[in-house]
């Protein structure tokens, strides 16, 4: 007995070792099996499949993919005072891997509560929660597969007015999560400097701020320079 895949995880999954076995809306990628490697909080699988390549051939692969289930962020912008409000907290992995302190400034966001959750409760959620602020009209932006090589999630890309008046709540993250989130208000003008410094450096930050120069909210503004 294995769990995750004929008894529950300690989330209560089953059936792990199924997933991308049914798949057939590419004719040229045939599922041969999947193992189930790790069911602890994330997935891990490992997928043979049989690939055609473009002279006709087949070829057998092996994947492994880290299944995180997927994600929403949104840039939460004031251009009457030409700020954004983002975060800053502890990420171990950019921590093990080079970042200074860990301590990442990021748009707020997270992670669906599952499959069935759509995208823009999950980020008015995760501002309420991180930020303190209830927005109001939220704009969709664009979906992006973050790093398509070893991970599964696809993030949903948002864009909120905030302001004064939106702030509704402490913010800070949650207790029961471990959250120690801290707030920050920047013009709009200093986020950008901030990325070409590498004091931000987290990608949906950057897509979403260069975004919002490009064609967003600060697109026929002086701030965006």
């Amino acid at each position: 007995m294995t769990a995750g895949v004929d008894t529950p995880d300690r989330r209560g999954r089953t059936g792990l070792d199924r997933t991308g076995r049914d798949l057939t809306r590419n004719p040229r990628v045939k599922v041969r099996d999947v193992k189930l490697l790790s069911s602890h909080w994330y997935v891990e699988r490992t997928t043979t499949f049989d690939i055609q390549r473009a002279d006709g051939t087949w070829s057998t692969q092996e994947r492994e993919t880290h299944d995180r289930g997927n994600g929403a962020t949104v840039l939460l912008y004031d251009t009457e005072r030409g700020t954004v409000l983002l975060t800053r907290q502890f990420r171990f992995p950019v921590y093990v891997n080079g970042h200074p302190d860990g301590m990442l400034i990021e748009t707020p966001g997270g992670l669906l509560d599952d499959e069935d959750e759509h995208p823009e409760a999950a980020v008015r959620r995760e501002v309420i929660e991180e930020t303190g602020h209830t927005v109001g009209e939220v704009r969709h932006v664009f979906d992006v597969y973050m790093s398509p090589g070893s991970v599964t999630e696809r993030v949903a890309f948002y864009a909120a007015a905030y302001g004064p008046s939106t702030r509704t709540h402490e913010g800070g993250g949650l207790d029961e999560e471990g959250e120690d989130i801290e707030i920050l208000e920047l013009p709009f003008r200093r986020a950008m400097e901030m990325i070409r410094t590498g004091e931000i450096a987290d990608a949906k930050t950057i897509m979403l701020l260069q975004w919002a120069a490009l064609e967003g909210p600060f697109a026929d503004s002086s701030a965006r320079t």
